[in-house]
């Protein structure tokens, strides 16, 4: 694998990271915002990035900014959020051409970065009030955000799993907000948010491509001033362990019952088994190899799909399958059979190599992309800490049946959520 190496910065208020490299056709910005999950500001949150998107001071209509983009050939903005353990994390994207492939060699890197000063530090804004029309706009494509996972009972009953199983936890927060509190949002109040956040958030900026990190620093420092800060972090919970399991069951018009079930894993990213665990997670559910794939979808056929993925911020591990309505004891069963052939050592060597070999694959092509490299390196910021990206190729490399095993035993079923058609109740 290329070496990658991430240069930081510590920059007034802001972090700034640049690798450089020439594996891109284009550079790519990110901006990143985190702050702890809060029920209070959470759909605040949800909202402002998408408002500031639209429009600015200088592009005050969608049509402007989109035209602007266009003629820095074809530049992509966009914008993202995340929950990651109990941080709700704003992204802003600029994808912008490598001016070194085009024949009018125009300074499109900085205006990438003056782009993307003007969406973050000259919005479209009245007084001390954002535009009317775009505030209503935007309120009204997130209601239908929120409202779109309700309709997906796949997304809809992994949400449901996690209130249920973290009530009173900041991670039961949805990240797109709740409907409910879209409607008090106005111009001024959101102007107010934005501000504060601005003063009070952990900020990121990821610059990769063919750069030079010395030029970019001379962009950032003449565009992008910000205070310096202390930012607020999350207070470590302890981990929870519940004597009896939870067991919820929904009933809604339903044809294909949705099966999920919530684990404490009690070891997060940057612990020292963190890699052990997802080697785990890879035999145990993690791909069309793993334990679950094969006996509960393909011998027994009892699901339509069934699978587990971790918060590796938050410590769980969440089963997700879709089975017909009858058989909920039987699958139960078979997922609760897996997970003791893990804590058993019950998995061969072949399963243990094929998994590793899929999880390289999986690191290999999820930093092949730019985004997906931000991703991965972003990890740190989340968890304070600082894990090189071929540590993780050659922890990963090392583990062995019994560390595994050692992680399964920490494994405690948590709750299981039942989305069950009305059919299945009579």
């Amino acid at each position: 694998m290329d070496a990658v190496t991430e240069k930081t910065t510590d920059m007034n208020g802001f972090n700034l990271h640049v690798i450089e490299t020439n594996k891109f056709k284009t550079n790519t910005i990110v901006w990143r915002m985190k702050a702890p999950l809060t029920k209070e500001d959470v759909t605040k949150r949800a909202l402002l990035p998408y408002v500031l998107q639209s429009s600015s001071a200088k592009y005050p209509q969608t049509t402007t900014l989109r035209s602007y983009l266009d003629e820095l050939y074809g530049a992509m903005l966009f914008v993202d959020l995340a929950k990651k353990g109990e941080y709700h994390i704003m992204s802003f994207t600029i994808e912008i051409a490598n001016e070194k492939f085009l024949s009018n060699p125009s300074p499109l890197l900085k205006k990438g970065f003056e782009l993307l000063t003007e969406i973050l530090t000259k919005p479209n804004v009245r007084g001390n009030a954002f535009d009317k029309e775009t505030i209503e706009n935007e309120k009204r494509t997130l209601k239908s955000r929120i409202q779109s996972v309700f309709d997906d009972k796949m997304r809809y009953s992994n949400v449901r799993l996690l209130e249920e199983m973290c009530k009173g936890e900041a991670y039961a927060i949805q990240v797109n907000g709740e409907a409910a509190d879209v409607d008090v949002i106005t111009p001024e109040n959101l102007y107010d948010y934005y501000q504060k956040a601005f003063l009070e958030d952990e900020m990121d900026l990821y610059v990769i491509g063919d750069v030079k990190e010395e030029e970019v620093k001379k962009f950032v420092l003449e565009l992008l001033p910000f205070e310096n800060r202390s930012p607020k972090t999350v207070v470590n919970q302890e981990m929870r362990k519940k004597e009896e399991v939870n067991e919820v069951k929904e009933q809604q018009d339903v044809k294909q019952g949705k099966l999920n079930m919530g684990y404490r894993t009690n070891i997060v990213y940057g612990d020292e088994d963190y890699f052990a665990l997802q080697v785990f997670n890879g035999i145990f559910g993690g791909f069309s190899h793993s334990k679950l794939f094969i006996n509960v979808r393909e011998k027994a056929s009892l699901a339509y799909y069934a699978a587990s993925r971790l918060e590796s911020h938050k410590g769980l591990m969440m089963v997700m399958s879709g089975i017909d309505l009858k058989n909920y004891n039987q699958a139960v069963g078979i997922i609760h059979e897996q997970m003791e052939a893990m804590k058993n050592g019950d998995f061969t060597d072949q399963e243990l190599a094929q998994t590793k070999a899929v999880i390289q694959n999986q690191i290999l092509e999820t930093i092949d992309t730019a985004r997906g490299l931000t991703e991965i390196l972003y990890h740190n910021v989340v968890a304070h800490t600082e894990i090189k990206l071929n540590t993780w190729l050659t922890e990963m490399q090392k583990i062995t049946k019994d560390e595994i095993v050692a992680v399964a035993k920490k494994i405690h079923l948590d709750t299981i959520y039942f989305l069950t058609g009305t059919e299945a109740a009579k």
